[in-house]
């Protein structure tokens, strides 16, 4: 190819990239309007955006920028991990300490066994099979529920009792504690045998990822701090872009660490974003959030449209009335997850309801791996993806309306009480 004709064809690439932008802006939002003007959560119509656009039904979003969308998506999950994190209070976080670990593990750990005793029989795979599956399956999507909470304590709402910090809490780490299992889950399926050390990257990954966000968040600060005192004002609009390079950097060094040592990015922005909010006067952590949530107007249309748009819709045909049935048996399964995981605690039955209802949206961990068995060369892969596509379009839209339609009759909003 000569230089006239690269030229050419970046110029296309460029074309057809920002076309591509242009409908996932100008539908995402037309869409999620519409929904809102129903009453429905603005998460169906930016989902549906995606699966229509998408390569799978109309193919109107360019290559060149489904090669990135996982980048993307990142990027605007990292947006309101950093909200969410600045909105934290660790004195909250510390009085729902036990119910928020317990958060973080058992409800998956009762949807995985709801796979492992129920999907041979219903979707005819093998036990390791059903684990895979179950292992997909079992992560809350944070993308779902992290914005909700942070709305929920922008509005006092369940916050005496610090319900949305537990949420968020528990759903930040779900993830991780998912992940590092369906690692572990797809090696047995190969053929290969668990280690120990597979089981000890949980909490090592957890530790050593909200260490490394306290301590850049404590260096961050120090360095406005500095600034300041020697007459160098770094506007926030500064502040949250040096915050988003930071964060940016954590999930790039839980890829460079990788093979070497676990490491959660995302619980390390969390972190960095909390210790951030601790140093700073509140004025200043109160500006930086509100700039971070007008970044997430856009960055929300990007992460549900893409994930709409990775979900490939075939596979749902041929998932059949025993993967819905699979799905429900599993969400009664982690119901109950989440009803043992706060005994003890100090809820009454409507915020417990409200606690299960949170916890059964699945999207981003489920459209970021459902695929891999498939791309392993499973024997279950098709199968997994095709419930795994099927659990987002039934829980995603399901979760989100429930929280959005009964927050204000389960919880209790400070200015009542």
């Amino acid at each position: 190819m000569g230089r006239r004709e690269h030229q050419l064809f970046c110029a296309q690439r460029r074309k057809d990239m920002l076309s591509a932008l242009a409908l996932v802006f100008l539908v995402g939002l037309m869409m999620a309007a519409i929904c809102q003007r129903f009453h429905l959560p603005r998460i169906i119509g930016l989902l549906l955006t995606g699966v229509v656009l998408g390569p799978y039904v109309l193919d109107l979003l360019d290559v060149s920028l489904l090669s990135i969308s996982s980048e993307l998506r990142q990027i605007a999950l990292i947006i309101i991990l950093l909200k969410a994190g600045l909105a934290l209070d660790l004195a909250d976080l510390k009085k729902v300490g036990r119910p928020a670990i317990m958060m973080a593990c058992v409800p998956a750990c009762f949807e995985m066994l709801a796979f492992f005793l129920f999907a041979p029989y219903l979707l005819n795979i093998t036990g390791s099979e059903a684990a895979v599956m179950g292992a997909v399956l079992a992560a809350v999507s944070p993308a779902v529920v992290v914005p909700r909470m942070v709305q929920l304590m922008e509005m006092k709402y369940g916050t005496s009792k610090q319900i949305p910090q537990l949420i968020m809490a528990g759903a930040s780490c779900d993830d991780i504690f998912v992940i590092v299992l369906f690692s572990t889950f797809v090696n047995m399926a190969q053929g290969e045998n668990a280690h120990l050390m597979d089981f000890a990257n949980i909490p090592i990954s957890i530790v050593l990822g909200t260490a490394l966000g306290a301590i850049t968040g404590f260096i961050l600060s120090l360095f406005f701090e500095t600034a300041y005192a020697h007459r160098h004002c770094v506007r926030n609009s500064t502040k949250v872009v040096i915050v988003l390079g930071t964060a940016f950097m954590l999930m790039a060094i839980e890829a460079w660490t990788s093979g070497i040592v676990s490491i959660s990015g995302l619980l390390a922005v969390v972190s960095m974003a909390c210790v951030i909010k601790m140093k700073s006067i509140a004025f200043v952590s109160k500006r930086l959030s509100d700039k971070l949530g007008k970044l997430w107007i856009a960055a929300e249309v990007i992460l549900f449209v893409l994930v709409g748009a990775a979900v490939d819709i075939r596979y749902t045909m041929d998932a059949g009335p025993a993967a819905v049935i699979m799905i429900l048996i599993a969400l009664l399964f982690r119901a109950v997850g989440v009803w043992l995981s706060l005994a003890g605690a100090q809820f009454n039955l409507k915020e417990r309801l409200f606690c299960m209802i949170a916890y059964l949206p699945k999207a981003t961990v489920q459209a970021a791996i459902g695929s891999v068995p498939l791309a392993m060369g499973l024997p279950c892969g098709k199968i997994v993806l095709s419930v795994a596509v099927l659990s987002i379009l039934i829980t995603a839209p399901l979760g989100a309306a429930g929280m959005d339609l009964s927050y204000k009759y389960l919880l209790t909003g400070e200015e009542t009480t």
